[in-house]
């Protein structure tokens, strides 16, 4: 079975968004073996300096590169990827798991991703032009995965 892994940096708090993530993992159990994995979120001060914010972003990219599985094509989702149709998506996700064992999708902090990151996944992707709570990002891209698979396997989920 096709693994999917999401990493994501910091922990959720509320039910709801807990809820809706386990939702969506046992909708794609149906696909693929889907994993979340939430690594810890560097501590920042109140008023965090952009070198505090750049050290942040190293150090919770060390533990992010140290978690993604091997052989998967990777992906960071950042506001400077490039934005894909569901049927886009879909068929670019068939091609990487054509030469790929699994997917790995990466959310970052709120302060995003270091650029260590980035350059070492496969596809840099956005979502959205918009900006959205990193809690609600984790349900979109669960989402928009388990839409990919209906499409690639053809059920009417998506119309």
């Amino acid at each position: 079975m096709i693994q999917v892994t999401v990493i994501t940096v910091g922990t959720l708090k509320e039910n709801y968004w807990k809820d809706a993530i386990a939702e969506y993992e046992k909708r794609l159990g149906a696909f693929c073996k889907p994993e979340i994995l939430q690594l810890k979120e560097t501590r920042l001060s109140e008023n965090p300096s952009d070198g505090e914010i750049q050290a942040a972003l190293e150090e919770e990219g060390k533990r992010i590169l140290a978690a993604i599985p091997a052989r998967t094509y990777k992906i960071a989702l950042c506001v400077e990827g490039e934005q894909f149709s569901s049927e886009a998506l879909a068929k670019r996700l068939e091609q990487a798991l054509a030469v790929n064992s699994g997917i790995c999708l990466i959310i970052g902090s709120s302060y995003g991703l270091s650029s260590k990151v980035k350059a070492a996944c496969d596809l840099r992707l956005s979502v959205s032009r918009l900006t959205f709570p990193h809690q609600m990002m984790r349900v979109i891209v669960l989402e928009a995965l388990y839409r990919c698979f209906g499409i690639l396997k053809g059920t009417k989920y998506h119309k």
